[in-house]
């Protein structure tokens, strides 16, 4: 298994992979984007589909994929992701025998490495002018001078009887470089996750993380009123975050900055949850939202 931020041992691969199972959203939509289409023989049930796709099947969601399936669709390649996919059920394909690449991007020059990664791998050079003019965006985005608006982007709400709370990301997830490079300040950039769930709230005590992640802590109505945010983003997804909870949130979070501004936007959670071609997408349309001019929503 090849791990980390978007590498594979591409001497493995003496030509391109014909048969590959995606198992992870943003990469199906990455090879759909760059040309290696052709090559799906398997996605997940939340993957899009290329437009022939009828040799393609799909094998349960990104954490409940069925490893059998898997197997019996007999990949040269499966791709994989350590947020995403349940480690059990990496291993077990492992222990099938199968090839997995699994990738981890944190950052937005990491989504690059990968996709060269890509290009490289399935010998898509028709593909990398697009990569390049990602490339080019970047260089121009870090030599604008931006002035960063605090956000605040929750991607998980529950309604609790002893008081709602959301989850949100620290600084080190891809969501937050994404918002970064298009002009967001997180305002819980530096909030790791405590456990259990009262503590992250600030109920009681916190428990050793040992080895579980802290990249998504889950914040309370006073945490974020405190965190004052400029501007507020609400994703349709992991959570969907509808009309009716982004009026419930103007409603609670009318003190702050974002509210009284009219800054309250729902958005295309693909451009914070998906890194690969859609980060370039992210890069054109997420700065409309956090730049200091943008006009209000309607409310």
């Amino acid at each position: 298994m090849s791990s980390g931020n978007g590498h594979i041992e591409l001497l493995n691969f003496s030509a391109a992979p014909k048969r590959v199972v995606s198992l992870v959203p943003s990469m199906t939509q990455s090879l759909i984007d760059l040309g290696a289409a052709e090559a799906l023989v398997g996605v997940t049930d939340y993957c899009p589909l290329p437009a022939a796709a009828s040799a393609v099947d799909r094998v349960g969601g990104p954490r409940d994929f069925s490893p059998e399936t898997v197997a019996g669709l007999n990949p040269d390649l499966v791709i994989a992701d350590q947020e995403e996919n349940s480690r059990q059920g990496v291993e077990a394909l492992e222990a099938a025998g199968l090839s997995v690449w699994l990738t981890f991007p944190k950052s937005v020059e990491q989504v690059i490495q990968l996709l060269h990664t890509i290009v490289r791998l399935f010998r898509l050079q028709q593909a990398m002018a697009q990569i390049q003019v990602l490339e080019v965006t970047l260089d121009w985005m870090r030599r604008a001078d931006t002035s960063h608006r605090r956000v605040f982007c929750p991607i998980w709400f529950e309604a609790a009887s002893d008081g709602p709370w959301w989850m949100t990301f620290n600084a080190d997830t891809y969501a937050h470089d994404v918002l970064r490079w298009c002009g967001g300040h997180n305002v819980f950039a530096e909030r790791q996750r405590r456990y259990p769930l009262e503590a992250d709230l600030g109920r009681g005590g916190a428990e050793a993380p040992l080895e579980r992640d802290v990249r998504y802590p889950r914040v309370t109505l006073a945490e974020i009123v405190g965190a004052a945010p400029e501007v507020i983003l609400l994703p349709d997804e992991p959570f969907t975050f509808a009309q009716s909870h982004e009026a419930e949130l103007v409603s609670l979070l009318g003190e702050t900055p974002a509210v009284r501004s009219g800054r309250v936007h729902r958005v295309d959670g693909t451009l914070i949850a998906w890194p690969g071609t859609r980060t370039a997408r992210a890069l054109a349309e997420l700065p409309s939202y956090l730049a200091a001019d943008a006009a209000p929503s309607a409310a």
